[in-house]
């Protein structure tokens, strides 16, 4: 299928999104300091959102979304928690942490973006 390509690039944003939603609900649960609390739970909406058209990308292509979180996501959430554990929820170590994720997501995005196989509609959606 022609599509196969776009939706092999697309689907593994929408992982990348399931995981920062996953890890700053992670980092909500780490921190006791609301201001944090509150920056991450706008980023879970922004997270919400990109997974949201992602998908609907994937869909209107004929592909099946993918769900869940990357193994490596799962492996460095547990990490998070036993840091934290060892910290006692440091301010500096949970945003770290969260800048380590972000760092992971914008490899990813930048990658999609250098795709020969989006069209410009599909990279305005990642973008």
């Amino acid at each position: 299928m022609e599509n196969d390509k776009t939706i092999n690039v697309l689907n593994p944003l929408i992982v990348i999104n399931n995981d920062r939603i996953q890890g700053y609900e992670t980092a909500i649960a780490e921190t006791e300091d609301q201001d944090l609390k509150s920056a991450f739970a706008k980023f879970i909406q922004t997270s919400r959102h990109c997974r949201d058209e992602l998908v609907d990308a994937v869909t209107k292509l004929g592909g099946k979304p993918k769900e869940g979180t990357r193994e490596d996501g799962k492996i460095y959430r547990a990490w998070m928690d036993f840091k934290s554990l060892l910290t006692g929820k440091d301010r500096k170590t949970i945003l770290n942490s969260c800048e380590y994720g972000e760092d992971v997501a914008l490899n990813s995005y930048e990658k999609a973006m250098k795709d020969p196989d989006l069209s410009t509609l599909q990279k305005m959606i990642v973008s």
